[in-house]
């Protein structure tokens, strides 16, 4: 059998024609392999276009935040701090033992880091982009 290799012309349409071979690989081994999604939408007055919103993946004991967007208008009203609030109550109650996120230098470290989240890795580059901060908040379990 031989095989090539070749850039793909859509990289989403590709996307789950690779990750299904991992994903059947990944549920012989554990189950649950596809974890939960969750998400939050914020919308401005009620329209239902999306402004912003998080979205997470709990995966074994794990709750992965993705996406956090607040629109620059909307910054500094608390909806951020409300979104992770809300993420965190859905995390407890997948009975997820930590969450964690990424965010690079010029985005919002301090903002998690208020939240309790502690930086557990960091990536170096070239400013002003690098470093990019892997953060977790330990949960406690019931």
């Amino acid at each position: 059998m031989t095989y090539t290799i070749a850039a793909a012309a859509d990289p989403g349409a590709a996307y789950m024609p690779i990750w299904a071979p991992l994903l059947a690989f990944n549920q012989t081994i554990a189950s649950e392999a596809e974890g939960t999604s969750f998400a939050l939408t914020l919308s401005h007055d009620g329209a239902p276009a999306v402004a912003g919103g998080l979205w997470a993946l709990a995966l074994w004991g794990s709750f992965y935040i993705g996406l956090v967007v607040v629109p620059e208008h909307a910054r500094g009203q608390g909806f951020g701090r409300e979104l992770m609030r809300q993420a965190e109550d859905e995390a407890r109650r997948l009975t997820c033992r930590h969450m964690w996120l990424d965010t690079y230098a010029f985005q919002a470290r301090p903002f998690y880091e208020r939240l309790g989240f502690e930086v557990f890795g960091q990536l170096d580059g070239p400013s002003p982009i690098f470093p990019r901060y892997f953060m977790q908040k330990r949960l406690a379990v019931d």
